[in-house]
This record gives C-alpha cells, structure tokens and sequence, in this order.
C-alpha cells in the first residue's frame, strides 16, 4: 500500500485502548528512542515503584516496533519488575533503526496492524451511527443520506487495505472490484447483481462497479452474507491481497460480523444517473466526534421533518394520481375513437346487408321469370331442345347463386350481431372508465386539500419554533437577572451578618461594662 493511502489511516484517533488492566497511555519510548539522562531517570522511577503495592492487574506484554523476537535495544523503556519478580517480558515488532524513530527502519507489519486496526474501529463507528441515525429516522434511506455515504466510504478503505498492484499497459492498477466478482462463485444469488452491475450503462471504471456492487448488496441485506463467504476463501483472497491484508486476518471477519446489523435497515438506490466512477471517497471523522448536546433540539426538527416528509409523500401520490388520471384519459380517448370506427363499419355492413337482401330479391325474381320460362317452354314440346338445355343450365347457375347469396347474407347477419354485442360491452367499458375518472378526480382534489391543509400546518409549526425560541431567550435574560439579583442579595445578607457580628460584640462590650 502507497505511503500517501497509508497516511489518512494512521491517525491515533481511532486507537482503542484494549489492554486488560491498562489505564494509563503507553510509555513515550513506543514513539521514540530515550534521551541521554533518561535511563537514570527510569531506573529512579523503577525503584520508587518498587516500594509501591504490587498492581493488581497481571503481567502483559509491551509491543514495541522492532524484529520480530528481537531483544530490546537498551534505550528502550522497560516496565518496573513487580515486588519480588522477575522483570515483564518485552516483545518487539520493531523498533528504530539508527537513523532516528520514525526513520526507514519501521517495520511494514506494524504499520499494516495499525491500518488493519483502525479500519476496523472506524467500521464499528460508522455501522453503529448509520443504525442508531436509520432507526431515528424510520424510513427508507436513499443516496443522499450521509451516514450512508460514509459507511460506504469505509467499506472501500477496507477492502482496498492491502490490494496487490496489477501492472496493466497504462501502469499499475490497484481496484477491488475483482474480488468482489469472486462472490457470484461462492454464493449464487449474488450473479444476479453482479449482472446488473455490469449492464449498468453509465459505469466505465472497475472502482464504479464495485461501489455500484456494495450498494445492490445492501438494498438486498445480504452484503454480510456475501462478505463472510468471501472471507472464508482465503485462497482465492490471496491472489488480489497481500497476506497482511484486512480481509486476509481476523479484522475481516470481525467486519463481516459487525454488517449483519444493517439488515434492520431499508436503502433505496437509483444508480443509472448516480456518477460512480469519480466519486473521492474521504471519512468525514467530524461526524463521529460530536458531542450530546447537540442532540437537544432534536425533537422539533424531527417533527418538521416528518411534516415535510408527509407533504413530500403527498406531493409524490399526488404526480402518481396525475399520470394515472392522464393515462385512463388517453385510454378513454383511444376507446372513443375504436368506438367510432367500429360505429362506421357497421353502417358499411348494414349497407352491404342491404344490398346482399336487393340481389336476392332480384335473383328471386329472376328464378320465378325462368320458372315461368321453364313451364312455357315444357308446354310447347316443339321448341328446340337445344334452347330447353340451355335454359337447365342457367336455372342451375342461378339456383346456385342465389345460395350463395343466402349463405353470404347468414354470415353478415352473424358478424352484426357481434359488432353489436361488441358495442354494448364497450359502452359499458366506457361507462366504467368514466366513473373511474371521476372517482380518481375527486381523490385528486382531495390530496390538494390535504396538501394545502399540510402547508398550513407546516407554516405554523415554522411561526411556533420562532416564538419559542424567542421565549428561550426571554428566559435566559430573566434567568441572568435574577442570578444577578441573587447574588446582590447574598452579598447584602453577608453584610448584614457582618453588621449582626459587630452589633453583638458591642452589646457584649456594653454588658461587660456595666457588670
């Protein structure tokens, strides 16, 4: 890990004090080397602490820079041995090297534990806040919400901690993108969001994927199960972590655990239009060091917040109900206009039902004319039989037609018949939608009330902390009036009990005189 990631990570705020019985702050020879005079000094000490009582804590190690095994060098400090002990033992990860503390020989070890260590305290603050601020808040969280964007920003120090540096043709890449693809393999729900992530359009980099990765994985409250089954396979981690790593030693799985409390929560992302790739993810550590107090006026802000997530939700359900309404208005439209035109092809029908019922009519009426010719022709047996075959033929032909007519005019009675049940059903499909309209228009006007009804609530809540705070500052000038008064007043009761005291030893004076 470069020495410019390293540094933000070391900083001693997020050292955790957790040694059994140990109160007091490590010795000023973990930092540096002792001073010339400074033995003798600690030899003093160490023989002043003899005759003290014995601790009552047990013997620890010291961890102390340097070789690991080494002995101490002898400018080191060394605890006082315990009454009638032998001295405690000191361990050495390392320690300076000639050149002075903090010089080159620092060991990269210690400084991983450090890193590993911190992350770790940091991933506790950051869950617990996002948890104990969602639960406060009690709704969906959304990208926007800061304590959200922290923890993702901590979640990508882990598991950026100890990356091994791939050399690719534009230089040495480092992304943890990589091992999060691992997890599709490990467990199978997760290929589904590891597909979407890739088909996510605006994503260019592998840094986007992976923080596009970590938020689908939340939304679905199984980023605690994808991390443990990760941290798991340590063989498949070592390709992308150097052994040292966070996600390589039990910081990892600590972490794994800590995330199953996020389960509690509910997060909704929109990410097609969210810039992922050229987020700089920084800790805000100033949200982790505020104090109680500002957490007095939380519950006036908490009431206008919810009013104005009441007319946000309004204001939502009331663009919903717009576009419904002008959806069932296109479909009104649309329905009118099918309307008409099956209203025109049944008039092409009943024109064409008519004119079928006149060519039979007239092919009746050719049927009787060739009857009669028929019956003419038999009487008069000395016509040609040439003109009596002909005339058969033609009687066919027509006999022919006229069922075919028939037939035609059968199935353009059924198809009226449809077209008119059609139409009934799409005038009651058109009643229904109209009353739908106008029920939803009524609900429209309603939510405009109730949303004005909220505004005007909301402007009252705003007249009424102002008059409160006004009265808050009335108090506090009263309030240090009468501290003043009160103090005039104890200053003139001293004065009085003085004036009380000489009164008394005069009178006592008097007295004496007298006897």
């Amino acid at each position: 890990m470069a020495e410019a990631e390293r540094a933000p990570l070391l900083s001693p705020l997020l050292a955790e004090s957790s040694r059994d019985g140990a109160g007091a702050e490590l010795p000023p020879a973990m930092e540096r080397r002792a001073e010339p005079g400074e033995e003798a000094v600690a030899a003093a000490e160490e023989e002043e602490e003899e005759d003290e009582a014995p601790p009552a804590s047990p013997p620890f190690f010291l961890l102390y820079p340097g070789h690991g095994g080494a002995a101490a060098p002898p400018g080191v400090w060394r605890p006082p041995a315990p009454r009638g002990g032998a001295a405690l033992p000191v361990l050495l990860l390392s320690y300076p090297g000639p050149d002075g503390a903090g010089g080159a020989g620092t060991h990269p070890n210690y400084l991983m534990a450090n890193e590993r260590m911190n992350l770790m305290n940091m991933a506790k603050l950051s869950i617990k806040g996002l948890i104990e601020s969602a639960l406060n808040l009690g709704r969906t969280l959304d990208s926007d919400y800061a304590p959200l964007q922290q923890f993702f920003v901590v979640m990508e120090h882990c598991l950026k901690h100890g990356l091994k540096a791939k050399k690719t043709f534009l230089g040495q890449n480092k992304s943890f993108w990589g091992p999060l693809e691992l997890v599709e393999k490990l467990v199978p729900e997760a290929a589904e969001i590891t597909a979407s992530v890739k088909d996510l359009p605006g994503l260019k980099t592998p840094v986007g994927r992976g923080r596009a990765w970590l938020r689908l994985a939340l939304m679905q409250k199984k980023l605690s199960e994808y991390m443990k089954a990760l941290i798991n396979r340590k063989d498949l981690l070592s390709e992308f972590y150097e052994p040292n790593a966070l996600m390589m030693e039990e910081e990892g799985a600590i972490i794994a655990g800590l995330l199953v409390g996020l389960n509690v929560i509910d997060a909704n992302f929109c990410m097609k239009g969210e810039d992922l790739d050229s987020q700089v993810g920084v800790i805000d550590f100033s949200m982790y060091l505020k104090d109680g107090n500002s957490t007095k006026g939380s519950e006036g802000d908490g009431q206008i917040t919810a009013i104005l997530d009441q007319k946000n939700y309004v204001e939502e359900l009331n663009r919903h109900l717009s576009a419904t309404v002008n959806n069932l208005q296109a479909k009104v439209d649309a329905l009118e206009k099918s309307n008409t035109k099956l209203t025109e092809e049944l008039a092409v029908a009943n024109n064409r039902i008519i004119t079928l019922q006149e060519e039979m009519e007239r092919v009746k009426e050719e049927s009787s004319y060739i009857l009669e010719s028929n019956r003419k022709v038999t009487k008069d047996r000395t016509a040609d039989g040439h003109a009596l075959t002909e005339a058969r033929k033609q009687l066919k032909e027509e006999t022919q037609l006229r069922l075919d007519v028939e037939k035609e005019l059968e199935a353009q009675i059924g198809m009226r018949q449809e077209m008119e049940l059609a139409m009934k059903m799409l005038e009651k499909d058109v009643c229904e939608k109209q009353d739908a309209l106008v029920a939803l228009r009524q609900q429209l006007d309603d939510l405009r009330a109730l949303k004005h009804e909220l505004s005007f609530k909301l402007q009252s809540s705003d007249m009424g902390v102002k008059q409160k705070s006004e009265l808050n500052s009335r108090l506090e000038e009263k309030t240090n009036q009468m501290a003043a008064t009160i103090k005039q007043l104890e200053q003139s009761e001293k004065d009085l009990v003085k004036q009380a005291k000489t009164l008394n030893s005069a009178a006592n004076k008097l007295i004496q005189k007298h006897h």
